[in-house]
């Protein structure tokens, strides 16, 4: 996530050295989310089926090179394919939570999972500082070459890190238990009960997000004229109020209140401090409405994907778990593209105002879910 966290604070302003509109600078933002909507779910699945470290191992290695690749790209549709196949390779989010879930008992679930986020949102925080520091925007699009070289040598770290340190968490399963595909697997989540609302749930706030981090080096220099140095700054206070609630109060709070009411509690945060990111007239207090913003999602998301391995079958956690993740993704590609057009259509207020709402319906969802999920324990906490 270190080396994530490098690229995407700067690739609005990477696409705009090739001279790319803004609908063309969505797509090159969308095309990684396309790639691990198709990643997500096969790398899961097949995790399942042959063990987790290999297929952490094997897709890192690709985002190495797709990184390298995208240091070189010629043309913006270039910088779109690269983004496309990374994105693919990327698309294993699914597979660390299994790795998790398989060797965390139900009840320190989410707690572990805010763990895992938080070592993602400490990449987030010092990321798009470095990227900001050695981006050299005025030198075009070499100008963005050494934040991508940083990025694939961190991926690169990461791989030989795996490789050398992390234990298998599960035997390799070849039997011919049930494993049904794709498109049947995306069926009978959908018709779940729990599994089903917390898809939609990830798809809504997945989709008001990303439309916001998208545009929003766009909307800051329009707003504020901040550069990319301004705007990793403001997505390094972000990433730092988000580990900072993982790592203390995510956990503890849905051993104590229930998982389904803090995700509730978190939509509802980030929901008031979207609606509310129009109206500021200031830096700091836009930087403290995006810091509170993702404090609501810190608390959120680890509670959907603790519940979701609770209401999973063991055997295809992986699976289950990557079609949420695609969900997720998939709210990648939608989201920034509408947030795209109503920036460039509408107003540049339209990423905030169009979150807002979308996150509204996932308050009811997360608390429904959370209900019947109680139930089906018999009667334990949400």
């Amino acid at each position: 996530m270190l080396g994530f966290g490098i690229v995407v604070p700067l690739l609005p302003f990477y696409a705009k050295s090739f001279d790319a509109p803004p609908w063309q600078i969505a797509l090159i933002f969308s095309a990684f989310a396309v790639g691990t909507f198709f990643g997500e779910p096969f790398w899961g699945r097949l995790s399942d089926r042959i063990g987790r470290k290999p297929v952490l191992i094997s897709t890192i290695v690709a985002n190495c090179l797709c990184y390298l690749a995208l240091a070189f790209a010629p043309d913006a549709w270039a910088a779109f394919g690269i983004r496309l196949l990374g994105g693919l390779f990327s698309g294993n989010g699914s597979v660390i939570q299994g790795y998790i879930a398989d060797v965390t008992p139900p009840e320190r679930r989410t707690r572990a999972m805010s763990y895992q986020s938080a070592a993602w949102n400490v990449g987030l925080i010092v990321g798009p500082s470095l990227g900001g520091l050695f981006a050299r925007p005025e030198a075009g699009h070499l100008g963005f070459q050494l934040p991508l070289f940083i990025a694939a040598a961190l991926f690169g770290t990461c791989a030989v890190g795996i490789a050398l340190f992390i234990r298998e968490s599960r035997q390799r399963d070849l039997s011919a238990t049930y494993r049904p595909n794709r498109w049947a697997a995306t069926g009978e989540a959908a018709r779940h009960p729990v599994v089903g609302k917390l898809m939609l749930v990830t798809f809504l706030v997945g989709f008001a997000f990303t439309g916001v981090e998208s545009i929003f080096g766009l909307w800051a220099q329009a707003r504020y004229d901040w550069g990319p140095r301004e705007v990793g700054i403001a997505f390094a206070f972000a990433g730092a109020a988000s580990a900072a609630t993982q790592m203390t109060f995510a956990g503890p709070l849905a051993e104590r209140y229930g998982q389904g009411r803090m995700l509730a509690a978190g939509m509802a945060l980030t929901m008031i401090c979207m609606a509310l990111q129009p109206v500021v007239s200031s830096g700091p207090a836009t930087i403290a409405l995006m810091s509170l913003s993702a404090v609501g999602s810190s608390v959120a998301f680890p509670n959907v994907a603790a519940m979701i391995s609770e209401a999973a079958d063991p055997h295809r956690q992986g699976q289950i778990l990557g079609l949420n993740n695609a969900m997720g993704a998939l709210a990648r590609v939608i989201g920034p593209f509408c947030a795209g057009l109503s920036f460039a259509g509408l107003t540049i207020h339209g990423p905030f105002l169009q979150g807002a709402l979308a996150v509204a319906p996932a308050i009811w969802l997360a608390l429904a879910a959370g209900e019947i999920a109680r139930q089906r324990r018999g009667g334990g906490q949400p």
